[in-house]
Parts: structure tokens; sequence; C-alpha cells
């Protein structure tokens, strides 16, 4: 054989190729990248055309010559070889097949030795085409025992997270647990599950701990290092759960509310609330409870709740009587769809999202002194009207529309503070809380004017879906992967890992008001706006004069489409 060089594009392709399935993207792409970082390693093989011609033909390498190609090279090295009788059949033939792919230990190998002579990473990942992440689980075969090595490199590899698991234990761990699960001859695969698992230890890390060093020192917690966590963050941990989960409590009992207790969870890892307690899932007040816990990774958690208001007492029979009643209701009377729990919750969820919408989200002027006539028109606001109205005592409301006032004790219309109090009074008025401070409607109708919807919480949490109906909870699969299991249980905790990562509301969340119960509201004020405006008016001139100004109920059907 000669050495020479060629232009690969005066090459041509041999008429009894082999090799006729087209190669896949993704292997086309690993071979460009090693010629474009290293060169054509093994040259290609080609024999002088035959039939009279000058030219040269391929016989081994097509891809190679492709590629050498399409990385712009004007000139490649190239084996020229006698043609064979049967025009290099055989040969291209045994080069396609006598071949075997280096296997991941080889792989590691070959990186280590690259590394060693000053390669980084990230320049390997681009000559071999491969992720720096592949790169990197590759090296955590440096920590292995020689003998899994060993038999890593006949094929049974591991999985990353399983690899990840061996190389972070000690020599001494993995000699141990390879002598119980090392291959046999009646069993020669190995179950890397059960050895990763056999040197599996439960992880305390240091950026979920709240205490500091001093409780860290006071408890004997040592921290350890996790080489192979990415390097934008606290790797710290340690193994000593029990001493962790101590300093942990007592930061907690140190660091207790006034209204606060330290609660205990369920198998589940749900908190524990005082009986007859009520959640709060919105925002909370000052008069709520705070219950302190450990979630299972040992992080301190805290949520809100309120006590019932105390009853009066009444007779004992009337008690007794009341409480078979609701027994024989609760048995007879099916399940809805949203339990009242349910809709309290989204009450909150509405209230909440509503508040941050007009506190954030672009509102035009007049959209803004729409919405305020609108808010003073709900069903939980009271107005002093100058004759026979009670006050409206919000003192909050009335530190916003101080605001509006200088020094001097004038009114200044600076429209950038007028926006802020026209905000800030709306957040004070519109409620749709399942209790007496609920606007009604309007309040509705404004969240869907702002756009409060995006505002709303991921509601696929075991606390919401709990609350909803068997059929309800097999409709929110829908447009999901997930599929309704046998128990309802089963299709909650599904519903819940699906929408983790995700965002999930349900649609009797959304703000949108139904249309007739819009009308009905409409129908009613309307009245009243006319009675209002007969007795109001006493000059039929000025009625006449005031025909084409739209009434309150007309605003507010344009205002609600």
């Amino acid at each position: 054989m000669q050495l020479i060089k060629v232009d690969p594009r005066a090459l041509k392709e041999s008429p009894d190729r082999m090799r006729q399935t087209k190669s896949t993207p993704q292997a086309d792409a690993l071979l460009l990248a090693t010629i474009k970082a290293v060169g054509i390693v093994q040259p290609p093989v080609i024999t002088p055309e035959t039939g009279g011609g000058n030219g040269y033909v391929i016989n081994a390498g097509h891809r190679r010559v492709k590629q050498a190609i399409a990385a712009g090279l004007e000139e490649i090295d190239v084996l020229v070889d006698e043609a064979a009788n049967d025009n290099g059949a055989m040969r291209a033939m045994i080069e396609n097949i006598a071949r075997e792919a280096l296997n991941p230990v080889d792989q590691w190998r070959a990186i280590e030795r690259l590394v060693a002579l000053g390669w980084t990473e990230e320049a390997i990942g681009v000559a071999l085409a491969l992720p720096v992440r592949q790169i990197r689980k590759l090296r955590l075969l440096a920590n292995v025992l020689p003998a899994m090595l060993d038999h890593m490199a006949k094929g049974d590899m591991p999985d990353e997270r399983q690899l990840r698991t061996i190389a972070s234990a000690s020599l001494d761990e993995q000699k141990e647990v390879w002598k119980k699960h090392k291959p046999s001859k009646a069993d020669p695969q190995v179950s890397w599950f059960s050895a990763a698992q056999a040197m599996t230890k439960a992880r305390m890390y240091a950026r979920d701990a709240s205490f500091g060093d001093d409780l860290a020192q006071a408890y004997g917690i040592q921290w350890a290092e996790d080489l192979f966590a990415p390097a934008d963050e606290d790797s710290r941990y340690t193994t000593d759960v029990e001493a962790f989960l101590g300093a942990q409590q007592e930061w907690m009992t140190n660091n207790l509310p006034k209204r606060g207790i330290i609660a205990e969870t369920t198998n589940w890892g749900e908190v524990k609330l005082p009986p007859k307690a009520e959640r709060v899932y919105g925002k909370s007040s000052k008069s709520d409870c705070t219950a302190m816990y450990l979630d299972r990774d040992g992080r301190v958690q805290s949520v809100h709740y309120r006590m019932p208001a105390a009853k009066k007492a009444t007779g004992k029979g009337a008690a007794a009587d009341s409480d078979a009643a609701d027994e024989s209701a609760t048995v007879s009377k099916p399940r809805p769809d949203v339990t009242r729990k349910g809709l309290e919750m989204i009450g909150d969820f509405r209230t909440d999202a509503l508040h941050e919408a007009l506190a954030r989200a672009p509102i035009e002027d007049d959209t803004l002194m729409a919405l305020l006539i609108l808010a003073f028109a709900s069903q939980n606001v009271s107005v002093d009207s100058g004759s026979n109205g009670t006050y409206y005592g919000n003192r909050r409301i009335a530190r916003h529309a101080a605001a509006l006032f200088d020094q001097d004790s004038k009114l200044v219309l600076d429209i950038d503070t007028l926006r802020v109090a026209a905000r800030s009074t709306l957040m004070e008025v519109l409620s749709c809380r399942e209790n007496r401070t609920a606007s009604g409607i309007v309040a509705r109708v404004a969240g869907d004017v702002v756009g409060a919807d995006n505002f709303l919480p991921n509601m696929g949490t075991d606390d919401f879906l709990s609350c909803l109906s068997r059929a309800a909870l097999e409709g929110s699969c829908k447009d999901t992967p997930v599929l309704p299991r046998q128990k309802v249980k089963d299709t909650r905790i599904a519903l819940v890992e699906h929408f983790r990562e995700g965002r999930f509301v349900h649609p009797a969340a959304l703000f949108a008001p139904d249309k007739a119960a819009v009308s009905s509201w409409l129908a009613k004020n309307a009245v009243a706006a006319d009675d209002e405006a007969d007795d109001q008016v006493e000059d039929p001139e000025a009625a006449d004069s005031d025909g084409d100004q739209p009434s309150d109920a007309e605003a507010f059907r344009e205002a609600a489409e």
C-alpha cells in the first residue's frame, strides 16, 4: 500500500459499497466533530478506477471522506491498494463487521489519558460530540472498585444514579458489598440496584439546615462534601440524621412564633394540625396561628391555620337532633364536585391572585377607574351616603386616601400617586373569599378584566385535590398522561406527582363569571338604578339632557363583556 494525499472531492464511491443503509445524524455529527478536532485518524483505503479511468474509487471509508468534505478539508491522507478480484467486496464486509466499539470502562481510561495530556472535559465533549455530563459520568469510574470495573467492562453497567451512589462510597464499603453481590456461574448478572441500595446512606444537606454553626457544633455534626454535585450549589452533607433532625428541632423551639406550635407529620409527610383547625392557604393575617414541622427531607416548613370561633351552647336535645339530621343529610346527599373546604381554598386563591394582578398587572387608567367604581358596588362594602347610610370604617383605605394630600393639606392629583392609591383601594375592597367579606360577582368580573387567572397558584396539590369528587378528579386527568386509577387516592397521588413541577388550575377557580349570573345581577341592579333615577330627576329637561349617558348597569355590562 502507498500513502498519498488527495482532494476528498475527487474520490468516487464504490458501486459495490457494503453499507447501503444511511447512518444516523448523531453518528455523522460525532464523526464530523472528531475530524474537526483531530483530523482523520485512520486513512480511507482507495483503489485505482478500472475500465480505463484515471481516478480513484473508495474501497473503505466512505463516511470519513464525506465528513472530511463537510469539514472543509482540502486534502486528506489515503492508502492506495491494488484492486481485488472481487472489487474489494470481502474486505469491505470485514471492515464493517469485524470491529467492536469501546466499552464504557475503556472509554473512561481513554478520557483519563486525554485529561492527563491537558484536555479539558469541555474540549473532549466537543471532539467526541458528547455532552459534558456524559464525560463526567464516565469519570465517576475512577472511584469504583477495580473488581467492579472488570465486570463493567463486559458490558454490564449500572445506570447513572446507581453509579453515583457506588462511586461516592469508600473502597472498603464497595468491597463488602461486592462480596455479597458479585456475579456467579449460576447468576452472571449483577443486581446493581441491590448493590447501590446497600451503599446508600441518608444524606441531610447543609443547604436544608435552618440552624447555624453553633448548633452544628453542639450536636457534633461534621459536614462532608459531595464531590460530584454542581459547583454552584452548597453540596455539604452529613449522614448523622439523628443529630441533624435534633438541631433542626431545637432551632424550631428557639424560633417559634408567638402564636406557633411544633406539629408532627403523617406517614405521607403531611402536617397534623390541631383538631378543628382550618388551614389558611392564602396570605395569613396577624390573628392566624403558625405550625412548624419537619418534612421528609428534614427541612423546616411552616403553615398557617385558624381556629373556629366558639359557638354559643344550645340545648342538648336540639344539638342531638341537629347532629342526627346533619348525619342523615351527609349520607343521602352525594358529594359535590368541590367540597366546601375546596370552595374556601378557591376563594383564598382567587383573592390572592386578584390582589397580585391589581398590584402588578398593566391596567389602563379608564379601566382602573371603572374597577374602582365596581369595587364600591360590592356586597361587602357599605358607604356613608350622607343621609341614612352606615360608615365604612376601613382605616387602611383612609391611609391610601391620605397619601393623596400634600404637606399643606391640599389634594394633589398626581397620576402616579393616584394609580397607587386606586390599586391599593381595590385590593382592600375586592374579595372572593367564602365568608362575609366576599364581594360577590363584581370581584369575579374585576379578576377577569385584569387577568388574575395568570396569578392563580398551582392547585395540583394533595390538599386541594382531596376536595374533589371522583368525577372531578378524573376530569382533571384530561390533557395529561395520567390515567385514572381504580382507587381515588392513587389517582390523586399520580396527579400530585405530575403537577409537582408544573401548574394546574381547576376550571372552577377561573375568574370569568357565568353569563346567567351576570345577567341576573344586571337585571336586579338595573331596576334599582331606574328607580333611583326616577327619584332623583326633578327637571324633565335635565333628564333629557342626560339621556345619552349610560346607566351603572350598562357600564357594568360593558366591563363584563
